[in-house]
């Protein structure tokens, strides 16, 4: 759901593939393909005009009109190879006539005539030897087996740098420049992020007017670390500081100093340093710098030298040059906890920047640069669209807004509707329909049966999450999905989290109530509940039993090996306790969701059939349906829309409004749930 784009409009990665240095920009002397063919045909055509102007023309006589021709004194002269027989002269056509024309014949030089009847004639004649007079022929016999060897060598070098690079070159910087005349982004090309473009002006500040700093003795961050998840528009925020300072702007990738050669990571290091002294004042800017950042003496396999040699030479750069230099080294990532804590300390990357994930009002700004090159219908309202997209990044949008206008071309559409976007967030978030997924009318029971216990147990706990759309159309890996409108928090509550819990068992109560056999269809379900019951008693203290009790330790060091090899840092006994602590949580969900499917099983086996009848129902139909079912709206309000009047029990079922915050980062709560998971 974080595709890799940034939010304002524009791609980190430009540049890339294609940028200035990079492996797409062909300055370089490289030949293109054609070029070995090209020369290769000027040389046959060189040799073929060579052959063919040295051969003589003139009109072909037969050997019997020839010796006639001798006879009546009208051959002038006459040159005979005495290799082939071919002759080759001047005659006059007719005796008479003092104008000779030029001719060629073949004689038999086995005839002992010959001579006689030459000299009897009174012609010039001779015998000459074959030879090749051609100086152009020669040399280029010559030379064509030492320039195809030379060409040979070439190709096979070219073919060599484009695989491995050139050796002569393998300690130089992969780094791509972008330069003052190029096209510059600036943070006008930013959409939201406000407080991050706050928090890094006093960067763009130095860059431009460094006298000011030096007069007060202040210093500019050295570094500046960029973080935050996938997608939300670090690169692009990274490329305006340089835009906005007027300064070049020197973007390399983590991985880009890694080879397969000890030591070319340090030599690329090296170079990148140097290359940004050059262009100072300058922006150096390193993307996913985890990939050569990570702690030291870490892992399952113990340190990698090559990648620790880099950040050591990283390490010393950093010390290496001072404020005054012009030079800002900025980086990127959204891993901060994997790096190593000597590159985070003061001195080298002073100031963590965090790019977190836009809110309501930032996801209506990015969603307008992304549309503003696109035929909106007037009916698409931006606003309810940036409502409907909690927790999308800028990558996300970008990507949502493309679909859309795919999904309005497929279908003949000259203006983007409401509807394209519809679609094209239900394709993201659920996946794509599987038309060809043929289901039994017993399939089709059961999934409808297990969505609408979801949606019923959703609609019944206030504490729940908005429902978007109830389905039973295959999608993606799933037979039916009920997909929701997460609200954005700081924060989760624990009645919310165990409304979480009561939704999640929905699906699986309701198989149970209605055909007292569970099926499969319940293990996305059975995943997301036990995930989130262990977080309530390992990680948030929400254990009676336990109290407020970490027991996760650091989650994150899983990644480096160290939790393995360090184990659990707790007793046999608390963790049988944590066991029956998860257990308890899930049951008492699944208590709960049994008593509100029992007491509204018509409600259940009314939604149920409106989705064998529909295939997919919106959330407002789901609370209209129960309404119908309690008897608090006339039955032909199951079909129709009718004009609700307040009664008992409208609090709770009327859906919530989504609250516009930021979801916390280490909870992350299902946007749909899937009826079958394979």
């Amino acid at each position: 759901m974080n595709p890799m784009e940034p939010q304002g409009g524009q791609n980190p990665n430009s540049g890339r593939d294609g940028g200035p240095g990079g492996p797409g920009d062909r300055n370089d002397t490289s030949w293109p393909r054609w070029a070995m063919w090209a020369v290769g045909l000027v040389f046959l055509a060189i040799i073929a005009f060579s052959f063919f102007a040295r051969t003589e023309t003139g009109t072909s006589l037969p050997t019997d009109q020839f010796f006639s021709a001798l006879e009546n004194k009208q051959v002038v002269s006459v040159e005979i190879d005495t290799a082939t027989g071919n002759a080759s002269g001047k005659y006059r056509p007719k005796a008479e006539s003092d104008q000779a024309e030029a001719f060629t014949t073949t004689v038999n030089l086995n005839d002992q005539s010959l001579d006689q009847k030459l000299a009897e004639s009174g012609a010039e004649y001779e015998y000459k030897a074959p030879s090749n007079n051609n100086a152009l022929l020669n040399v280029l016999f010559f030379l064509l087996p030492f320039l195809l060897i030379i060409l040979v060598m070439v190709w096979v070098n070219r073919r060599a740098q484009g695989q491995m690079g050139s050796i002569m070159q393998i300690g130089r910087s992969r780094a791509k420049v972008y330069t003052t005349e190029k096209p510059k982004t600036t943070f006008g090309d930013v959409a939201g992020h406000e407080a991050p473009k706050q928090e890094i002006k006093e960067v763009v500040s130095f860059l431009k007017e460094p006298r000011k700093f030096k007069e007060l003795g202040a210093k500019v961050p050295k570094g500046v670390l960029l973080v935050g998840p996938p997608g939300t528009g670090k690169t692009l925020l990274a490329r305006a500081v340089a835009g906005e300072a007027g300064v070049p702007f020197v973007a390399v990738t983590g991985s880009d100093f890694m080879e397969m050669f000890v030591g070319v990571g340090a030599a690329r290091v090296r170079d990148l340093f140097q290359t940004a002294r050059k262009q100072a004042p300058a922006v150096i800017f390193i993307d996913e710098i985890d990939s050569i950042g990570r702690k030291r003496g870490a892992g399952l396999g113990g340190g990698h030298d090559e990648r620790e040699q880099t950040l050591n030479q990283l390490l010393s750069e950093m010390d290496g040059f001072e404020g005054a230099e012009g030079i800002v080294m900025m980086a990127a990532t959204n891993r901060p906890d994997i790096l190593d804590p000597a590159l985070l300390r003061p001195g080298r990357f002073d100031r963590q920047i965090v790019v977190p994930l836009p809110t309501q009002t930032e996801r209506l700004a990015i969603l307008e640069v992304h549309t503003k090159d696109k035929k909106l219908s007037p009916e698409v309202d931006l606003t309810i669209l940036a409502r409907g997209t909690p927790g999308f990044s800028g990558a996300d949008l970008a990507n949502l807004t493309n679909e859309a206008a795919l999904h309005a071309v497929r279908n003949g559409h000259t203006l983007i509707f409401a509807e394209d976007f519809d679609s094209a967030r239900d394709r993201i978030m659920m996946g794509i329909k599987r038309d060809s997924l043929a289901m039994s009318d017993e399939e089709k029971r059961v999934t409808a049966y297990h969505e609408s216990g979801h949606a019923i147990c959703a609609a019944l706990t206030p504490e729940a999450d908005e429902i978007h759309k109830v389905t039973i159309l295959p999608v993606g890996m799933a037979l039916g999905v009920t997909q929701f409108l997460p609200e954005e928090r700081h924060s989760e509550t624990r009645d919310r989290i165990e409304a979480h819990l009561v939704v999640a068992m929905g699906g699986r109560v309701a198989e149970e109530i209605v055909y007292d056999i569970p099926s499969t269809g319940a293990q996305n379900d059975l995943q997301q509940a036990t995930k989130i019951a262990r977080k309530m008693v390992k990680e948030w203290g929400m254990s009676d039993k336990l109290g407020p009790v970490s027991y996760s330790g650091d989650s994150e060091m899983v990644f480096l090996g160290d939790e393995i090899a360090r184990g659990h840092e707790y007793s046999e006994e608390t963790a049988r306790i944590i066991d029956e602590e998860i257990t308890r949580i899930v049951n008492d969900a699944r208590r709960q969701a049994t008593h509100l499917l029992t007491q509204n099983r018509a409600a259940l086996d009314l939604v149920a059939t409106t989705l064998l009848e529909r295939e997919s129902i919106p959330g407002e139909d789901v609370h209209r349906l129960i309404r119908v079912a309690r008897g608090e709206l006339p039955p032909q309000a199951a079909t129709t829309p009718v004009a609700e009047p307040a009664g008992p029990g409208t609090e709770a079922v009327a859906p919530a409004p989504a609250a516009e915050t930021v979801q916390k980062p280490g909870f992350l709560p299902p946007p749909m749930t899937p009826g079958v998971a394979h």
